[in-house]
């Protein structure tokens, strides 16, 4: 992955290029249909609103890797990103990162079974769609990996049925995320202020076991980045010391502040060439699949509980 890594940042220092673009062609609205003598399917245009409050379901992933394209960016930046009739485009994408968490899924199941232990995990992907929930704007689009039901209801049980009301949200539990914006890829563990018992799981650990194994799982992460919502400030993966860790914690407050381990490659319009390459998805396959020793050490679960440990 530091392969692409250096031809992404050689690629956008480069400056821009000019490469082909492989884009669905627009489709007509409704004004467009009418002009066209297309009465009828012009007053059946439902336009963006409708589309917004219609429900989403979780699409079938690809049953193979698919390398990224041109259209899979370019229809996550403005103005495109706000307008429907780019919905089946983007739902491409949203297949193609279903697949890359799915097989990574698969891989860390297969893996866990061979050391005799166990992983109740799932996978999901977010809008590919305007929405209320993403203030009609497609900017990114993601897959998450998890815990599963099992887990939810173990988690339920610990800190109660109404703290746990909203667990269903997979953002509201700590999860590995592969994502596509217009201009990046990334990788990352995420913990959103709302998944407050994750942070203060891994605080209370932290606070009993000391930082070492902390410190040992962030460093053998090199490229990744250590941040605080969206602080500008972050520590890099590989160089953190205790200090470091400690002025971190200093900082760090679950249920206020949300954190991440996040690693991205550029991928500015005009320079994608190394993010297009069909190794790819493979390479965030494994990115997914090292991230697993640092989200199973922090994140609640059966294996790591130490939410109310005394």
């Amino acid at each position: 992955m530091a392969g692409l890594w250096g031809r992404c940042m050689a690629l956008a220092i480069g400056g821009e290029r000019s490469i082909s673009m492989r884009l669905v062609s627009r489709l007509p609205d409704a004004r467009s249909l009418a002009s066209a003598g297309d009465k009828t399917r012009a007053r059946h245009y439902k336009g963006p609103m409708a589309a917004a409050q219609q429900p989403d379901v979780e699409p079938k992933p690809l049953t193979d890797l698919a390398p990224f394209e041109e259209g899979d960016f370019h229809v996550l930046s403005d103005p495109l990103n706000r307008d429907p009739q780019y919905n089946d485009r983007r739902l491409v994408a949203r297949r193609k990162l279903g697949v890359i968490a799915k097989i990574a899924l698969e891989q860390l199941t297969a893996a866990a079974k061979q050391t005799g232990g166990a992983l109740d995990l799932a996978s999901r992907t977010s809008l590919h769609q305007p929405h209320m929930f993403n203030h009609m704007k497609v900017r990114r689009m993601w897959a998450y990996i998890c815990r599963g039901k099992k887990e939810k209801t173990r988690l339920r049980q610990t800190i109660g049925a109404e703290l746990a009301k909203d667990l269903d949200a997979a953002y509201r539990n700590a999860h590995l995320c592969v994502a596509i914006e217009s201009d990046a890829l990334e990788v990352s563990l995420r913990i959103h202020p709302e998944a407050w018992f994750d942070g203060q799981n891994l605080v209370n650990r932290t606070k009993k076991e000391g930082l070492a194994v902390w410190l040992a799982l962030l460093n053998s992460t090199p490229g990744y980045r250590l941040r605080l919502d969206n602080w500008k400030g972050e520590w890099i993966c590989g160089q953190i010391t205790s200090d470091w860790l400690r002025e971190f914690f200093k900082y760090y407050k679950p249920g206020e502040l949300g954190m991440s381990i996040e690693r991205r490659w550029p991928a500015p319009n005009g320079a994608r060439a190394a993010v297009l390459d069909a190794q790819v998805p493979a390479q965030l396959v494994s990115e997914l699949r090292n991230l697993a020793p640092l989200y199973r050490w922090t994140a609640w679960s059966q294996e790591s509980d130490f939410l109310f440990s005394k």
